[in-house]
């Protein structure tokens, strides 16, 4: 998904953005960059994280930074960032998040008028330097970013470091989320409203869906009210988001837990000894089963953390899926004869789930019931990197279609009836999944009771990973 914090502060903030950065390492897996303003010069730093931590790449760079009163950090899950543009307006540095749908029609576009792209990102177009040249070749930075806004298709979240602030733009239908913070000596700009309370930053403002502001030391500015609409992405409460932070005012661990008491309720009559999570984003979820039907909650396996504590890392597929399976160590003392149920936020590609349940089996459990804290996954997203791949058979849902149809060759409206949650099919599906990863039953949540749990209203929330109903305009 990849996440941002920026600074704007009467004080040295180098160390702000470096802290506030590395609180959203969990949203990235690839790349890393923070740019400052020192008072003279723009200072920029970009590093690969597909072999190390952030804070390990960066801290001994941090006094290169010093005295820098304004600055902008990244983690990212594409492209090398924050990029740098020396333009007619002025310096400046920019930050994304998001996905460009249309990049290529949109690269084709400049192109044509005789706009050049550098080679940063191999032979693909960089999407935040296609931001930034879009921006350059405006006549204001205000008018630059509305213009991203209403030619991007997809998502576009950014901030834009100037010499005097930081202007901040929220995606034109708020799919990914942008925070402020106040302290005594500033503002913080972030995805993560989690990355404020150690650093003394309170809650200040949310931008709206379209809103864009401008940010320097002594207040907020607005540059372009919110819109009407806005499609705020489910995973962010599903599985993104980190557990302390808020979206659109409601907690994310919270959220989980109403989620994980919603699956409880359509569950009475499945028997089990106890219930667990899978760490770490199916915890908050299987604390509020546990809860909600009086049921033990218990660690069946733990996650070994000290030498690989971010569930993303490594970028590569091959390399990833050995990490997760590594990770992931069954108590045999808690689960050998028991019948427990086990709560993960998602099935996407499936593998993970199917090593688990040999690893439980292997270690003496007697059912393992699997509940699922969101539909099962048909649609992959177009907005942003959740459940992008190369082709739609990634996803294991569409895998299991396919063997159902005996073809990949089937249309949408097959695809249709397979998400529809009252469909003969979809009962099919679940009942297919359950034998192939060698659960004892499997159900998903219902779509309805998710957007319940979250406590927003469905048309203010992006469900298309679901039920394919958001639109890209």
């Amino acid at each position: 998904m990849s996440g941002f914090f920026g600074c704007a502060s009467v004080r040295d903030c180098v160390a702000d953005v470096f802290y506030g950065t590395d609180y959203h390492s969990h949203l990235g897996t690839r790349r890393a960059g923070m740019a400052f303003y020192n008072g003279k010069n723009f200072v920029r730093s970009i590093h690969s994280l597909e072999s190390a931590y952030f804070r390990n790449k960066f801290e001994n760079e941090l006094p290169k930074f010093e005295g820098s009163k304004i600055g902008i950090g990244v983690i990212s899950d594409t492209e090398s960032q924050p990029v740098t543009i020396t333009s007619h307006l002025g310096r400046f540095s920019v930050v994304t998040m998001g996905r460009i749908a249309n990049i290529n029609d949109l690269a084709d576009e400049m192109l044509a008028n005789k706009v050049h792209f550098a080679e940063l990102s191999g032979s693909d177009i960089n999407a935040t330097e296609l931001v930034a040249v879009m921006i350059s070749n405006c006549s204001s930075f205000e008018e630059g970013i509305q213009k991203v806004q209403q030619k991007i298709k997809g998502s576009c979240s950014l901030l834009l470091l100037t010499n005097e602030g930081i202007y901040a733009s929220r995606d034109k239908f708020g799919r990914t989320p942008i925070v402020i913070g106040k302290n005594a000596d500033g503002y913080a700009i972030a995805t993560e409203s989690s990355s404020f309370p150690n650093l003394d930053y309170d809650f200040e403002h949310e931008l709206g869906a379209a809103e864009i502001v401008f940010v320097t030391s002594q207040g907020i500015t607005q540059i372009q009210k919110p819109g009407c609409r806005k499609q705020v992405c489910s995973f962010l409460w599903v599985y993104y988001g980190y557990p302390s932070s808020y979206f659109e005012g409601i907690n994310v661990e919270a959220s989980r837990n109403n989620n994980g008491g919603a699956l409880s309720l359509n569950d009475t009559e499945t028997e089990i000894d106890f219930v667990s999570g899978v760490p770490d984003s199916g915890i908050g979820h299987a604390v509020g089963y546990s809860n909600a039907r009086k049921v033990d909650y218990k660690r069946a396996f733990v996650k070994y953390t000290p030498t690989w504590p971010r569930s993303f890392m490594p970028a590569n597929q091959s390399m990833r899926s050995l990490v997760a399976k590594m990770k992931i160590i069954p108590n045999k003392a808690l689960i050998c004869g028991k019948k427990m149920a086990i709560l993960d936020d998602s099935i996407v590609r499936g593998t993970q789930f199917k090593d688990n349940i040999v690893k439980l089996r292997e270690a003496g459990v007697k059912e393992i019931h699997i509940r699922v804290a969101c539909p099962p996954l048909v649609y992959p997203c177009v907005f942003l990197n959740f459940s992008t791949s190369r082709t739609t058979f990634d996803l294991y849902t569409r895998r299991v279609i396919r063997e159902l149809e005996g073809t990949e060759n089937f249309n949408d409206e097959t695809v249709a009836e397979y998400a529809d949650e009252n469909s003969e099919k979809h009962a099919h599906l679940i009942e297919y999944m359950a034998k192939q990863i060698d659960a004892d039953s499997l159900k998903f949540q219902k779509l309805s009771d998710l957007v319940k749990a979250i406590g927003l209203p469905k048309e203010d929330l992006c469900t298309h990973c679901w039920d394919n109903s958001s639109y890209m305009e």
